[in-house]
């Protein structure tokens, strides 16, 4: 079994029947939703793509508006770190992310070992979403906190919206940071995701690491 599927599965067995749950995005948390294929539970989709794929396994997905607190969430992550701190939006989805996260009870991430750092950053920039509106302000802005911003070409996010690529300085207060970005005017959301996560399985090709915040 390839090791992004046993994190899945190890994470689906936290689901019971009639739970609401919210679904991921990205490869891994997409084999939790087709494990999860056919089950009795109503779900909440952090992705346009995540939702088409719910339904596709007969899932039961809902609107947001219609939920008014989630159980639990299966998600994956681009980063994780020893403190479980996470760094997402890889694909882009993390707003969303972030908005079913903070409405969830629980926030179960799945990875495979590669996604394990040191420290955040380590191994890609901070996504961070950007209203189109004055983006060339907004970019300067980020700058000016030190945090290089790329133009993630080509891309847009299911709100219509661009990314810009940060540079994650090492020894950086990650907390203050994220205050910082998330009070810069034409910012959506950033991809820290410092507190969020619950708990993490980490598959490999030896099985599965269950790890927990501190």
């Amino acid at each position: 079994m390839d090791a992004r599927d046993r994190a899945a599965e190890a994470a689906v067995q936290h689901v019971a029947d009639d739970m609401i749950v919210g679904l991921g995005s990205g490869d891994t948390a997409s084999r939790a939703i087709r494990q999860l294929a056919g089950r009795r539970i109503t779900c909440v989709a952090t992705s346009e793509a995540s939702a088409q794929l719910g339904r596709q396994v007969g899932l039961d997905v809902r609107a947001p508006d219609e939920i008014d607190v989630i159980d639990l969430t299966i998600d994956g992550a681009d980063e994780i770190d020893p403190q479980l701190r996470l760094l997402k939006g890889g694909g882009g989805a993390h707003t969303r992310e972030k908005l079913v996260a903070r409405r969830s009870k629980a926030l179960i991430i799945v990875a495979d070992r590669a996604k394990q750092v040191t420290r955040l950053g380590e191994r890609m920039r901070l996504p961070v979403e950007v209203l189109p509106f004055a983006r060339r302000w907004t970019f300067a802005a980020l700058e000016e906190l030190g945090l290089e911003p790329r133009l993630r070409a080509g891309f847009t996010t299911d709100n219509g919206n661009v990314i810009a690529d940060c540079a994650l300085a090492a020894g950086v207060d990650l907390d203050a940071l994220a205050a910082l970005v998330k009070a810069t005017s034409g910012v959506v959301e950033h991809g820290l995701f410092l507190v969020e996560a619950t708990l993490a399985y980490v598959g490999s090709d030896d099985g599965v690491v269950r790890l927990q915040r501190p």
